[in-house]
């Protein structure tokens, strides 16, 4: 089976305090809403100290053209792309050229070449690379590439597979749009940079790593008729979030039935799953996972320790999660990756750690 070497998470310049984005909403929705006060005790309740975030707080004060966040996306994203990569191959000891596959996933910005084109630019990959650039999964984002990257090593067991998940969620603000579901988002999402180094069974490379972290297969179920649940609406002046309230109660109403069909299919029940290394859409939907798997609140310990550290970084936050697990200790046993997105879908990844 295809095993994961390697993570790597960055941390960004600007860690902003949540009490800070609190006051800049203040300012910016204030005039929109009679009960501004009451709507703003989301950013209290969100459980979040502090945001990771590309570029600082006064930028968010102009009305910058789509065209202009769009321009410093590309760039950031590139710049942070190399960092994460350099440390993950750093971290495996691993070298660029050996590297078959790249898999780059993003929904907070567009680029044609695609930025795997420029990360293979800039880094001077193999020019026979395979590249995968996909865009729109949103938040399913990081588990739908830990399964792509998983199929890519399965169809070639000598492949060498770099992920890398780029989300910039703070540039997609739009400044004029004072929308009850932009506050929201105002007081949840970050932006994020991660990499995931997976080889095949019979990949011909050395490597370090105490890692045995094996990807056993993976699952993608999509829901009929919720198709606005989470996304964006396209407009001249960028992408403006689309962020249901109903997301806890489709966790509670769906995610078990899910989950129990995709580990049956392995003869697993949820008891038997060690490490839940679950996205956190947000606190609601943290609590919403517990209540519907029936698990023990403090298995999901590190999906709120990030949520806290980072908020919500779209695809890649649940890397930052496994990232965190690999860091500080992870269960021998099965790990269960999910994530939920926008189509409305739910990602998962079977995983097992062997010591």
């Amino acid at each position: 089976m295809p095993e994961i070497i390697s993570t790597s998470t960055i941390d960004l310049p600007y860690k902003i305090n949540q009490s800070e984005l609190k006051k800049f909403a203040r300012k910016v929705f204030s005039s929109s809403f009679k009960d501004i006060d009451r709507l703003l005790e989301s950013f209290d309740n969100a459980r979040i100290d502090t945001r990771n975030l590309c570029v600082p707080l006064d930028y968010f004060f102009s009305n910058i053209t789509f065209q202009e966040r769009n321009a410093l996306y590309i760039d950031l994203a590139l710049k942070y792309s190399v960092e994460a990569i350099e440390m993950c191959l750093n971290k495996a000891g691993v070298e660029k050229k050996e590297i078959t596959d790249l898999i780059f996933i993003s929904t907070t910005g567009i680029a044609a070449p695609s930025i795997d084109a420029l990360i293979i630019n800039e880094m001077k990959l193999d020019l026979n690379i395979n590249r995968t650039p996909i865009w729109g999964l949103g938040c399913a984002g990081g588990v739908a590439g830990i399964a792509k990257a998983n199929i890519a090593a399965k169809a070639n067991p000598k492949a060498i597979v770099m992920l890398v998940a780029v989300e910039l969620c703070s540039l997609t603000f739009i400044r004029n749009d004072l929308s009850k579901s932009n506050l929201i988002a105002t007081g949840l999402f970050s932006d994020g940079i991660s990499a995931v180094l997976i080889k095949g069974d019979e990949a011909e490379v050395d490597y370090r790593s105490v890692l045995s972290l094996s990807i056993i297969d993976s699952r993608s179920k999509i829901y009929y008729d919720s198709l606005d649940v989470m996304g964006w609406d396209i407009l001249d002046s960028g992408f403006k979030v689309v962020f249901s309230k109903d997301i806890p109660s489709i966790v509670n109403k769906n995610v078990k039935d899910d989950v129990v069909q995709f580990l049956d299919k392995h003869d697993l029940q949820i008891k038997d799953i060690k490490n839940f290394i679950t996205h956190p859409g947000g606190i609601k939907v943290i609590d919403a996972y517990v209540d519907a798997l029936n698990i023990c609140p403090e298995l999901l310990n590190n999906t709120r320790s990030i949520l806290k550290q980072y908020g919500n970084m779209s695809s890649t936050t649940v890397i930052y999660v496994l990232n965190k697990f690999i860091d500080e200790g992870i269960n021998e046993g099965y790990g269960l990756m999910t994530s939920l997105g926008p189509g409305f879908s739910n990602e998962m990844a079977l995983l097992n750690f062997k010591s």
